[in-house]
């Protein structure tokens, strides 16, 4: 990626545009207004020759092929993990950066982990040309454990997840609209993108099981944790639940620090962060709900409360968009991190060629 391109405006490329993140993802660019010379919609062939409206400009969804990354400065990929397998380091070697939203490149030593708000600094050592995104429940979590993190270190960390029909794309969520038609019309709920009826009813997470009967959405949250925190030994266990939500996922997380930590100072901590919400209503038992976070950006923080069986442990209660801060938003920050990277190299440049002169 060209730094004389990043300091004005940028080519972008979306790959996986018509699903539930890549659309999000328009939608931010939009909002956020970010500084774009051209943007590509790109899909499998199937999506090919659909129109999406784009800042007045009506944009055509191209099958993505080797041609669809010149000239092209960043790619921001949604479209799963065998799709990036397969393009991003076409990508890359048509001189873009990839940032990635599967986990085809999260855990390779020479791809970083990033959460903006927790380790920007990461986002600059990229020698494969590749940032990856964590997985959601990994990002919503972090955002909320950091901060208290950085005060007072945590030594464990036990979370339980409750994830919505929108952590597995928008084929899900429409499922789930259509198994809660059929059961209250006493028919049979179709079950195409999950195992079992979600409608009414709840499961452990579908991921394949380890041998230690940890499912691979619970690992990604371990390993995920571990690598953006800079924390290789944190002791961390987690239980991944699908819940019949329709967007947003919230977790009950219970943390164990190296020293006590007051639920005031937890809140003060908390209320001061970046891209969290406290919300904590105590009179009204009102606290953080899936359908609060739904389209928001920040992660939505609260029932902070003293472990009563640990002197050093605290329980909190979180909900967070899993499709927005969980994926699609957290990319768009990272490509805000690189633009702001690379206009500050320029400055640099220019300030040690005046200083030549």
């Amino acid at each position: 990626m060209e730094e004389s391109a990043l300091s004005n405006r940028v080519s972008v490329a979306i790959l996986g545009a018509t699903g539930a993140v890549g659309t999000e993802l328009i939608e931010l660019l939009d909002e956020r207004d970010f500084p774009l010379s051209e943007l590509k919609l790109l899909a499998s062939p199937r999506s090919a020759g659909k129109t999406i409206d784009f800042r007045g400009e009506t944009l055509t969804i191209e099958a993505v092929s080797a041609e669809s990354f010149k000239n092209v400065d960043l790619v921001l990929a949604s479209a799963g993990g065998s799709t990036s397998q397969k393009w991003a380091r076409v990508a890359t070697e048509a001189g873009a950066v990839v940032i990635d939203n599967s986990s085809a490149f999260r855990m390779d030593s020479d791809v970083p982990l990033v959460v903006p708000e927790v380790n920007p600094e990461a986002a600059s050592d990229r020698p494969k040309g590749i940032i990856a995104n964590p997985n959601c429940t990994t990002i919503l979590m972090a955002m909320a454990v950091w901060p208290l993190h950085r005060i007072e270190p945590v030594e464990r960390i036990v979370v339980s997840t409750y994830q919505s029909a929108s952590g597995a794309g928008a084929k899900a969520m429409a499922e789930l609209l259509e198994q809660t038609k059929a059961i209250l019309n006493q028919a049979n709920p179709p079950t195409e993108s999950f195992p079992y009826p979600l409608a009414f009813n709840l499961f452990p997470h579908n991921s394949p099981l380890n041998d230690l009967g940890y499912c691979q959405e619970e690992m990604k949250m371990i390993n995920e944790t571990r690598k953006i925190f800079d924390e290789p030994e944190l002791r961390l266990s987690a239980t991944c639940v699908r819940v019949p939500v329709l967007r947003a996922h919230s977790e009950a997380i219970n943390l164990e620090f190296k020293s006590p930590i007051s639920v005031d100072r937890a809140r003060e901590i908390l209320t001061a962060a970046p891209g969290v919400k406290l919300i904590e209503d105590w009179q009204a038992n009102y606290f953080p709900m899936p359908i609060d976070a739904s389209g928001q950006d920040d992660v939505l923080v609260g029932r902070i409360r003293q472990d009563l069986s640990h002197p050093c442990g605290l329980e909190l209660w979180l909900c967070g968009d899993q499709i927005r801060k969980g994926a699609a938003l957290n990319a768009v920050q990272i490509a805000e991190l690189l633009l702001q990277e690379n206009r500050q190299n320029l400055s640099q440049t220019a300030t040690t060629s005046k200083s030549a002169i």
